[in-house]
């Protein structure tokens, strides 16, 4: 098949080579990276900026007077106004660093939940969250006895939002959310949920971004949301560092997660005084690298034009529906309005199940990274019937023919396990 002409005016052929691990073969193919939504690759500006941050500016920061721990920590600080700046915060004090959006939603848990959760009181999650979303509710609901409601999904995916307001009440202490499924890529109309719990309840609302951020324009004024989560690894950053929003007035009211240095204001033992957000949320040396990195990530997505790099992979995306709906047997889990990233499937060939593992190792030997199973979200698997599913995941340097190569190594694996 002829690949079509791309609409989009986003040179991805270029921007690809920002991109070392792309180049590579796998079993003597050329490498089509279709596992974007677990990890992005890494951008060799990135590379660069946490081999300048070990080789040259290795040091602590904020406390030290010499020449390399002033530099560190003015690049530590200058990536925290880059990302203020990339999801609309109204201030600095406002981004706190964490090792990624499954400590941002323990922080806030552990923190803001334990103010405010009380016996009888609920919490709301949907039922296509990401299981970081789901087990510190659970955790916290069991410790302060209170109830963990579920909202639905439809077959396609989108959230139920006609169901909302049966389960939003003056009990109601925490709405989270994901943005956009790390399961079935669908996009949540967040600032339509948001405006109905806010007329319906006081509940703070927590987003998990971290499928979002990468793949969408954020910002956190506009949506009017309490607390924002996302990973830095998903959108061209290190591992072990991301970010929690949260608006000043929930930071400022919220209690220290974990003791240690740069945390506090003064510690004697007749009392200790906390510092103010964000530093009361950052006990202990942090990831610093990590966030220098972090920062390198937001200015390599800025310079490369965020807006046509996402009209390009959204186009993508829409041939990878296409396309894999011409599979023989392929059934695609999530229909919805909206998606970005991740495309899901399982393949009824015959009245066999083709095991979504068989599937990815047979396409791991044509060159082809997708991931398999129930993808750390097993809630959404029970509730389509399956245990879990393939899924490719897409971003701007994906491009139409590593699509159609992904077809033609499903039609493969149809007719060697069928």
């Amino acid at each position: 098949m002829t690949v079509p002409a791309q609409k989009t005016a986003f040179d991805v052929a270029r921007v690809r080579q920002d991109f070392p691990a792309l180049s590579q073969k796998v079993h003597g193919r050329d490498l089509v990276f279709l596992d974007h939504a677990a990890s992005s690759q890494t951008p060799t500006f990135v590379v660069d900026a946490l081999d300048q941050a070990y080789r040259h500016d290795r040091s602590n920061i904020h406390r030290g007077v010499h020449t390399l721990s002033q530099r560190a920590t003015t690049a530590y600080e200058a990536a925290r106004g880059k990302l203020r700046s990339f999801i609309g915060a109204a201030r600095e004090s406002e981004i706190v660093f964490v090792r990624g959006t499954t400590e941002a939603i323990n922080l806030v848990a552990q923190t803001h939940g334990r103010q405010v959760v009380q016996a009888g009181d609920n919490i709301v999650v949907s039922v296509v969250e990401h299981h970081s979303n789901i087990v510190p509710w659970q955790m916290l609901a069991l410790e302060q006895g209170a109830e963990l409601r579920v909202l639905d999904v439809d077959e396609a995916g989108d959230l139920r939002l006609d169901l909302l307001p049966s389960l939003l009440d003056a009990r109601t202490k925490i709405v989270a959310l994901g943005h956009v499924s790390n399961a079935l890529g669908s996009v949540h109309p967040v600032k339509d949920i948001i405006r109905t719990v806010r007329q319906a309840c006081p509940a703070a609302v927590l987003l998990d971004g971290a499928q979002a951020v990468p793949h969408l324009r954020v910002d956190v004024q506009d949506l009017d949301v309490d607390f924002y989560a996302f990973s830095g690894h998903k959108m061209c950053g290190p591992t072990g560092i991301g970010v929690l929003y949260g608006k000043r007035s929930r930071l400022e009211a919220m209690p220290p997660w974990q003791g240690g240095g740069d945390m506090i204001e003064k510690v004697s033992f007749a009392g200790t005084t906390y510092a103010a957000p964000p530093s009361r949320f950052e006990a202990g040396t942090p990831h610093i690298a990590g966030g220098i990195g972090l920062g390198a990530a937001v200015d390599y997505l800025q310079q490369l034009d965020f807006d046509k790099a996402m009209a390009h992979e959204h186009e993508v995306v829409a041939y990878a529906v296409k396309r894999l709906a011409e599979v023989r047997g392929l059934r695609l889990i999530g229909t919805p309005k909206a998606r970005a990233g991740a495309v899901s499937f399982v393949i009824d060939q015959d009245g066999m199940n083709l095991h979504p593992m068989d599937i990815g190792t047979l396409l791991d030997k044509q060159g082809i990274a997708v991931r398999t199973g129930h993808h750390c979200a097993e809630p959404i698997m029970e509730r389509y019937g399956i245990s879990g599913t393939t899924r490719a995941s897409f971003s701007f340097t994906n491009t139409l023919a590593e699509v159609d190569a992904l077809k033609a190594a499903l039609d493969l694996c149809v007719e060697m396990l069928a």
